[in-house]
């Protein structure tokens, strides 16, 4: 897959510090247009908080990085405008759910969600609500994105140590491996229950990987890169 790496990873550390973004001063009207047009389209959205790193760098197995605030306004143009200037990236860790036959569980994106019909891992772009004494817990992020989305939480499985980073252009997704003791039609069922509680779930159904038969286009590169990574060959 051209332009995705794999990179193992024994730890993962981040500080926040403020920055001035270019492109979310230079862009602001072509932003705020964009996402005023977003918001007609699906309403549900909301120009939260968000995080991306600033600068990063890479040692041996150890990843560093300084994060900085934002809107979501500003993020999500950045992205639908295909990652413009530099300086930026999207950092985000994800639950990547492996149950005990070896089956790959991920979700469906809702309707109404910013990113509907999409595949993937629970995750979520990391808010001030992971900064904790000036450091970013991407580690307690994607514990709380598994938990809302799935209803699963740290009982249900045993956590890999280190990370699998997936980076493609201006993207690095941090998959950790969350290991469940059930199979995957058990706990496909236990998730579906979740779901049917919820009054508007995040995710509108659950996708079982077993073989790479079942990567779909609906699946971006890096979730694709990194099932092809662990599955059996």
């Amino acid at each position: 897959m051209t332009g995705v790496k794999i990179l193992p990873l024994d730890s993962a550390s981040f500080t926040i510090t403020p920055w001035s973004w270019p492109f979310a001063q230079e862009r602001r009207a072509d932003i705020d247009a964009h996402f005023a047009a977003r918001q007609r389209k699906t309403p549900e959205l909301w120009n939260g908080r968000v995080l991306l790193l600033s600068g990063h760098g890479f040692d041996g197995r150890a990843l560093t990085g300084t994060f900085f605030e934002t809107d979501f306004a500003s993020f999500i143009a950045w992205r639908d405008f295909g990652f413009p200037g530099s300086g930026a990236i999207n950092c985000f860790s994800m639950g990547a759910i492996r149950a005990a036959d070896g089956a790959w569980l991920l979700g469906v994106m809702a309707a109404h969600t910013a990113n509907p019909g999409r595949i993937y891992f629970p995750a979520g772009t990391p808010d001030p609500e992971d900064v904790s004494g000036g450091t970013v817990d991407l580690m307690a992020n994607v514990l709380r994105e598994v938990t809302e989305e799935t209803g699963l939480t740290t009982s249900d499985f045993e956590m890999d140590k280190g990370w699998t980073a997936v980076t493609t252009g201006a993207r690095i997704a941090l998959m950790k491996v969350l290991q469940s003791r059930e199979d995957g039609d058990a706990l496909r069922a236990r998730i579906f229950r979740h779901l049917a509680h919820e009054r508007q779930p995040e995710l509108a159904g659950i996708h079982v990987v077993r073989t790479r038969a079942d990567f779909t286009a609906a699946m971006p590169d890096f979730v694709t890169a990194f099932l092809e990574h662990v599955l059996p060959r």
